[in-house]
Protein backbone atom coordinates (compact mmCIF):
# COMPACT_ATOMS: atom_id res chain seq x y z
CA UNK A 1 0.00 0.00 0.00
CA UNK A 2 2.90 2.34 0.63
CA UNK A 3 3.99 1.80 -2.99
CA UNK A 4 0.51 2.56 -4.30
CA UNK A 5 0.32 5.90 -2.45
CA UNK A 6 3.98 6.80 -2.83
CA UNK A 7 4.86 10.17 -4.45
CA UNK A 8 1.22 11.11 -5.05
CA UNK A 9 0.34 14.63 -6.17
CA UNK A 10 -3.38 14.90 -5.40
CA UNK A 11 -4.74 18.44 -5.13
CA UNK A 12 -6.73 18.13 -1.89
CA UNK A 13 -7.04 21.84 -1.16
CA UNK A 14 -8.82 22.38 -4.48
CA UNK A 15 -11.97 20.68 -3.14
CA UNK A 16 -12.26 22.56 0.15
CA UNK A 17 -15.49 24.31 -0.86
CA UNK A 18 -17.24 21.02 -1.71
CA UNK A 19 -16.00 19.48 1.54
CA UNK A 20 -17.21 22.48 3.55
CA UNK A 21 -20.67 22.28 1.95
CA UNK A 22 -20.94 18.56 2.74
CA UNK A 23 -19.92 18.86 6.39
CA UNK A 24 -22.11 21.94 7.02
CA UNK A 25 -25.07 20.18 5.43
CA UNK A 26 -24.58 17.09 7.59
CA UNK A 27 -24.33 19.19 10.77
CA UNK A 28 -27.46 21.16 9.88
CA UNK A 29 -29.42 17.95 9.25
CA UNK A 30 -28.21 16.45 12.52
CA UNK A 31 -28.98 19.52 14.62
CA UNK A 32 -32.28 20.01 12.79
CA UNK A 33 -33.38 16.55 13.91
CA UNK A 34 -33.52 17.88 17.48
CA UNK A 35 -36.50 20.00 16.46
CA UNK A 36 -38.22 17.01 14.86
CA UNK A 37 -37.49 14.09 17.20
CA UNK A 38 -36.61 15.87 20.44
CA UNK A 39 -33.43 15.81 22.50
CA UNK A 40 -30.65 13.30 22.96
CA UNK A 41 -31.56 9.75 23.95
CA UNK A 42 -29.73 9.43 27.28
CA UNK A 43 -29.25 6.04 28.88
CA UNK A 44 -30.35 5.17 32.38
CA UNK A 45 -26.76 5.80 33.50
CA UNK A 46 -27.51 9.51 33.18
CA UNK A 47 -31.26 9.72 33.80
CA UNK A 48 -31.61 7.04 36.47
CA UNK A 49 -33.80 3.99 36.06
CA UNK A 50 -33.60 0.26 35.42
CA UNK A 51 -32.38 -1.95 32.60
CA UNK A 52 -33.55 -5.57 32.54
CA UNK A 53 -32.42 -8.29 30.13
CA UNK A 54 -35.11 -10.94 29.69
CA UNK A 55 -34.93 -14.44 28.21
CA UNK A 56 -38.19 -16.03 27.06
CA UNK A 57 -38.86 -19.66 26.21
CA UNK A 58 -41.33 -18.56 23.53
CA UNK A 59 -40.93 -15.30 21.55
CA UNK A 60 -43.31 -12.74 23.08
CA UNK A 61 -43.20 -10.25 20.22
CA UNK A 62 -42.12 -6.63 20.45
CA UNK A 63 -45.65 -5.21 20.40
CA UNK A 64 -46.96 -7.57 23.10
CA UNK A 65 -44.07 -6.87 25.45
CA UNK A 66 -44.35 -3.13 24.94
CA UNK A 67 -48.13 -3.24 25.50
CA UNK A 68 -47.67 -5.16 28.75
CA UNK A 69 -45.21 -2.58 30.05
CA UNK A 70 -47.46 0.34 29.09
CA UNK A 71 -50.47 -1.32 30.71
CA UNK A 72 -48.51 -1.57 33.97
CA UNK A 73 -47.79 2.16 33.90
CA UNK A 74 -44.36 2.16 32.22
CA UNK A 75 -45.41 4.45 29.37
CA UNK A 76 -41.85 5.43 28.45
CA UNK A 77 -40.39 1.92 28.49
CA UNK A 78 -37.95 1.06 25.69
CA UNK A 79 -38.20 -2.50 24.37
CA UNK A 80 -35.32 -3.77 22.24
CA UNK A 81 -34.65 -7.24 20.88
CA UNK A 82 -31.28 -8.47 22.11
CA UNK A 83 -29.88 -11.00 19.65
CA UNK A 84 -32.37 -13.88 19.20
CA UNK A 85 -36.21 -13.43 19.09
CA UNK A 86 -36.44 -14.72 22.68
CA UNK A 87 -34.02 -12.21 24.23
CA UNK A 88 -35.06 -8.64 25.03
CA UNK A 89 -33.78 -5.62 26.87
CA UNK A 90 -36.31 -3.37 28.61
CA UNK A 91 -35.28 0.09 29.82
CA UNK A 92 -37.37 2.22 32.12
CA UNK A 93 -36.05 5.65 33.01
CA UNK A 94 -36.70 7.17 36.40
CA UNK A 95 -36.40 10.93 36.42
CA UNK A 96 -36.89 11.40 40.15
CA UNK A 97 -35.15 9.33 42.81
CA UNK A 98 -37.17 8.30 45.87
CA UNK A 99 -34.06 8.44 48.06
CA UNK A 100 -30.31 8.73 47.79
CA UNK A 101 -29.55 5.05 48.35
CA UNK A 102 -30.89 3.75 45.04
CA UNK A 103 -33.83 1.82 46.61
CA UNK A 104 -36.25 3.52 44.23
CA UNK A 105 -34.48 1.95 41.25
CA UNK A 106 -34.52 -1.47 42.93
CA UNK A 107 -38.23 -1.17 43.58
CA UNK A 108 -38.71 -0.28 39.95
CA UNK A 109 -36.84 -3.45 38.93
CA UNK A 110 -39.11 -5.59 41.10
CA UNK A 111 -42.20 -3.98 39.54
CA UNK A 112 -40.87 -4.63 36.05
CA UNK A 113 -40.16 -8.28 36.85
CA UNK A 114 -43.63 -8.78 38.32
CA UNK A 115 -45.22 -7.15 35.27
CA UNK A 116 -43.43 -9.41 32.79
CA UNK A 117 -44.09 -12.58 34.80
CA UNK A 118 -47.77 -11.66 35.17
CA UNK A 119 -48.17 -11.03 31.45
CA UNK A 120 -46.21 -14.01 30.06
CA UNK A 121 -46.02 -16.45 32.95
CA UNK A 122 -43.29 -16.89 35.56
CA UNK A 123 -42.11 -20.13 33.95
CA UNK A 124 -41.81 -18.59 30.48
CA UNK A 125 -39.42 -15.75 31.33
CA UNK A 126 -36.13 -15.43 33.20
CA UNK A 127 -34.25 -12.30 34.18
CA UNK A 128 -30.69 -12.62 32.87
CA UNK A 129 -29.39 -9.23 33.97
CA UNK A 130 -30.59 -6.19 35.88
CA UNK A 131 -28.94 -2.78 36.12
CA UNK A 132 -30.43 -0.20 38.46
CA UNK A 133 -29.20 3.39 38.74
CA UNK A 134 -30.79 6.03 40.93
CA UNK A 135 -31.37 9.51 39.57
CA UNK A 136 -28.79 10.92 41.99
CA UNK A 137 -26.14 8.53 40.69
CA UNK A 138 -27.17 9.46 37.15
CA UNK A 139 -26.56 13.14 37.89
CA UNK A 140 -23.13 12.35 39.31
CA UNK A 141 -22.23 10.31 36.22
CA UNK A 142 -23.39 13.17 33.99
CA UNK A 143 -21.14 15.62 35.80
CA UNK A 144 -18.25 13.16 35.71
CA UNK A 145 -18.65 12.64 31.94
CA UNK A 146 -18.71 16.41 31.36
CA UNK A 147 -15.61 16.93 33.50
CA UNK A 148 -13.80 14.12 31.67
CA UNK A 149 -14.52 15.68 28.27
CA UNK A 150 -13.55 19.16 29.54
CA UNK A 151 -10.26 17.95 31.01
CA UNK A 152 -9.47 16.02 27.85
CA UNK A 153 -10.00 19.17 25.77
CA UNK A 154 -7.88 21.33 28.12
CA UNK A 155 -5.00 18.86 28.11
CA UNK A 156 -5.16 18.78 24.32
CA UNK A 157 -5.01 22.59 24.19
CA UNK A 158 -2.01 22.62 26.53
CA UNK A 159 -0.21 20.09 24.35
CA UNK A 160 -0.86 22.13 21.20
CA UNK A 161 0.34 25.34 22.89
CA UNK A 162 3.67 23.63 23.65
CA UNK A 163 4.05 21.66 20.42
CA UNK A 164 2.99 24.25 17.81
CA UNK A 165 2.65 27.96 17.32
CA UNK A 166 -0.79 29.47 17.75
CA UNK A 167 -1.81 29.36 14.06
CA UNK A 168 -1.41 25.58 13.93
CA UNK A 169 -3.00 25.21 17.36
CA UNK A 170 -6.14 27.18 16.48
CA UNK A 171 -6.62 25.23 13.25
CA UNK A 172 -6.18 21.90 15.06
CA UNK A 173 -8.58 22.83 17.87
CA UNK A 174 -11.27 24.05 15.45
CA UNK A 175 -10.85 20.89 13.39
CA UNK A 176 -11.30 18.70 16.47
CA UNK A 177 -14.34 20.73 17.50
CA UNK A 178 -15.77 20.05 14.04
CA UNK A 179 -15.24 16.31 14.59
CA UNK A 180 -17.07 16.35 17.91
CA UNK A 181 -19.97 18.35 16.47
CA UNK A 182 -20.32 16.05 13.45
CA UNK A 183 -20.16 13.00 15.72
CA UNK A 184 -22.97 14.36 17.89
CA UNK A 185 -25.03 14.89 14.73
CA UNK A 186 -24.33 11.27 13.74
CA UNK A 187 -25.36 10.00 17.20
CA UNK A 188 -28.63 11.92 16.93
CA UNK A 189 -29.40 10.74 13.40
CA UNK A 190 -28.65 7.12 14.34
CA UNK A 191 -30.74 7.44 17.54
CA UNK A 192 -27.86 5.97 19.55
CA UNK A 193 -28.31 5.89 23.29
CA UNK A 194 -25.82 8.24 24.96
CA UNK A 195 -24.16 6.23 27.72
CA UNK A 196 -20.75 6.12 29.38
CA UNK A 197 -19.66 3.89 26.51
CA UNK A 198 -20.50 6.66 24.05
CA UNK A 199 -18.60 9.17 26.21
CA UNK A 200 -15.58 6.86 26.11
CA UNK A 201 -15.87 6.68 22.31
CA UNK A 202 -16.01 10.48 22.02
CA UNK A 203 -12.93 10.89 24.23
CA UNK A 204 -11.11 8.29 22.14
CA UNK A 205 -12.14 10.12 18.99
CA UNK A 206 -10.85 13.38 20.46
CA UNK A 207 -7.34 11.97 20.78
CA UNK A 208 -7.46 10.05 17.50
CA UNK A 209 -8.56 13.06 15.47
CA UNK A 210 -6.00 15.35 17.07
CA UNK A 211 -3.22 12.82 16.42
CA UNK A 212 -4.07 12.64 12.73
CA UNK A 213 -4.04 16.43 12.40
CA UNK A 214 -0.76 16.75 14.28
CA UNK A 215 0.93 14.27 11.93
CA UNK A 216 0.08 16.42 8.91
CA UNK A 217 0.96 19.66 10.70
CA UNK A 218 4.31 18.21 11.76
CA UNK A 219 5.13 17.57 8.11
CA UNK A 220 3.93 21.08 7.21
CA UNK A 221 6.24 22.56 9.82
CA UNK A 222 9.18 20.52 8.51
CA UNK A 223 8.49 21.63 4.94
CA UNK A 224 8.20 25.26 6.03
CA UNK A 225 11.74 25.12 7.38
CA UNK A 226 13.05 24.00 3.98
CA UNK A 227 12.12 27.40 2.54
CA UNK A 228 11.04 26.22 -0.91
CA UNK A 229 9.59 28.80 -3.27
CA UNK A 230 6.01 27.55 -3.24
CA UNK A 231 2.71 28.81 -1.89
CA UNK A 232 1.29 27.57 1.37
CA UNK A 233 -1.51 25.80 -0.54
CA UNK A 234 1.08 23.86 -2.54
CA UNK A 235 3.02 23.12 0.63
CA UNK A 236 -0.12 21.80 2.36
CA UNK A 237 -0.94 19.57 -0.59
CA UNK A 238 2.61 18.22 -0.63
CA UNK A 239 2.55 17.56 3.12
CA UNK A 240 -0.77 15.72 2.92
CA UNK A 241 0.49 13.59 0.02
CA UNK A 242 3.70 12.77 1.87
CA UNK A 243 1.79 11.52 4.92
CA UNK A 244 -0.90 9.80 2.86
CA UNK A 245 0.65 6.27 2.92
CA UNK A 246 0.92 6.33 6.71
CA UNK A 247 -2.59 7.73 7.08
CA UNK A 248 -4.11 5.07 4.83
CA UNK A 249 -2.41 2.26 6.72
CA UNK A 250 -3.39 3.63 10.14
CA UNK A 251 -6.99 4.38 9.28
CA UNK A 252 -7.54 1.11 7.40
CA UNK A 253 -6.34 -1.04 10.30
CA UNK A 254 -8.30 1.00 12.87
CA UNK A 255 -11.44 0.88 10.76
CA UNK A 256 -11.09 -2.88 10.31
CA UNK A 257 -10.96 -3.33 14.09
CA UNK A 258 -13.99 -1.12 14.74
CA UNK A 259 -16.02 -2.78 11.98
CA UNK A 260 -15.20 -6.17 13.50
CA UNK A 261 -16.54 -4.90 16.83
CA UNK A 262 -19.59 -3.55 15.07
CA UNK A 263 -20.39 -6.89 13.45
CA UNK A 264 -19.40 -9.42 16.09
CA UNK A 265 -19.05 -7.76 19.53
CA UNK A 266 -22.74 -7.75 20.42
CA UNK A 267 -25.31 -5.16 21.44
CA UNK A 268 -23.50 -3.80 24.49
CA UNK A 269 -20.39 -2.62 22.65
CA UNK A 270 -22.13 -1.82 19.35
CA UNK A 271 -22.79 1.91 20.08
CA UNK A 272 -19.07 2.35 20.82
CA UNK A 273 -18.19 0.61 17.55
CA UNK A 274 -20.64 2.79 15.59
CA UNK A 275 -19.14 6.01 16.94
CA UNK A 276 -15.55 4.85 16.46
CA UNK A 277 -16.15 3.61 12.90
CA UNK A 278 -17.73 6.91 11.97
CA UNK A 279 -15.04 8.78 13.90
CA UNK A 280 -12.21 7.21 11.88
CA UNK A 281 -13.80 8.50 8.67
CA UNK A 282 -14.46 11.94 10.17
CA UNK A 283 -10.91 12.26 11.53
CA UNK A 284 -9.48 11.45 8.11
CA UNK A 285 -11.79 13.94 6.43
CA UNK A 286 -11.21 16.78 8.89
CA UNK A 287 -7.41 16.53 8.98
CA UNK A 288 -7.35 17.07 5.21
CA UNK A 289 -10.39 19.19 4.38
CA UNK A 290 -10.96 21.11 7.62
CA UNK A 291 -7.67 21.57 9.48
CA UNK A 292 -5.55 22.34 6.39
CA UNK A 293 -7.92 24.92 4.81
CA UNK A 294 -8.34 26.53 8.24
CA UNK A 295 -4.58 26.83 8.60
CA UNK A 296 -4.39 28.34 5.13
CA UNK A 297 -7.09 30.88 5.99
CA UNK A 298 -5.44 31.82 9.30
CA UNK A 299 -2.06 32.25 7.61
CA UNK A 300 -3.57 34.66 5.06
CA UNK A 301 -5.44 36.68 7.69
CA UNK A 302 -2.59 36.77 10.20
CA UNK A 303 0.63 36.38 8.17
CA UNK A 304 4.00 35.95 9.74
CA UNK A 305 6.28 38.96 9.79
CA UNK A 306 8.71 37.38 7.37
CA UNK A 307 5.93 36.59 4.89
CA UNK A 308 3.81 39.68 5.35
CA UNK A 309 4.39 41.19 1.94
CA UNK A 310 3.57 38.01 0.07
CA UNK A 311 0.53 37.28 2.24
CA UNK A 312 -0.96 40.70 1.53
CA UNK A 313 -0.89 39.99 -2.18
CA UNK A 314 -3.06 36.91 -1.74
CA UNK A 315 -5.09 37.47 1.39
CA UNK A 316 -8.29 38.36 -0.50
CA UNK A 317 -8.09 35.25 -2.69
CA UNK A 318 -9.77 31.92 -1.93
CA UNK A 319 -7.45 29.16 -0.69
CA UNK A 320 -7.21 27.36 -4.01
CA UNK A 321 -6.16 30.58 -5.74
CA UNK A 322 -3.27 30.97 -3.33
CA UNK A 323 -1.55 28.10 -5.09
CA UNK A 324 -0.18 30.65 -7.57
CA UNK A 325 1.09 33.02 -4.89
CA UNK A 326 4.78 32.49 -4.07
CA UNK A 327 5.74 32.23 -0.42
CA UNK A 328 9.11 33.57 0.67
CA UNK A 329 11.39 31.60 2.93
CA UNK A 330 10.39 31.80 6.59
CA UNK A 331 12.68 32.45 9.55
CA UNK A 332 15.05 34.30 7.31
CA UNK A 333 18.17 35.48 9.11
CA UNK A 334 19.11 39.17 8.78
CA UNK A 335 22.14 40.01 6.70
CA UNK A 336 25.32 40.57 8.73
CA UNK A 337 26.29 44.19 9.37
CA UNK A 338 29.10 45.53 7.26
Amino acid sequence: MRRIFHNTTYDFIKWWRVAAALTVGFIVIGLGSFAVTGGVNYSIEFTGGTLMQLEFKQPPGDAALRAAMEKAGFAGAEVQRFGSPTEYVVRVQQREAKDGAGQGAETLANRMKATVEGAFGAGNVAVARTEAVSAKVGDELSRGAFVAMLLGSLITLMYLAIRFEWRFGVAAVLSTGHDILVTFAFIKLMHLEVSLTIVAAILTLLGYSMNDTIIIFDRVRENLKKGRKESLAELLNRSINETLPRSILTHATTLAATVALLLFAGEVIRPFAWVMSFGVLVATFSSIYVASPLLLWIETKYPRAAAGAAAKRGQSLPPEALATQPRPRLNKQPAPAK
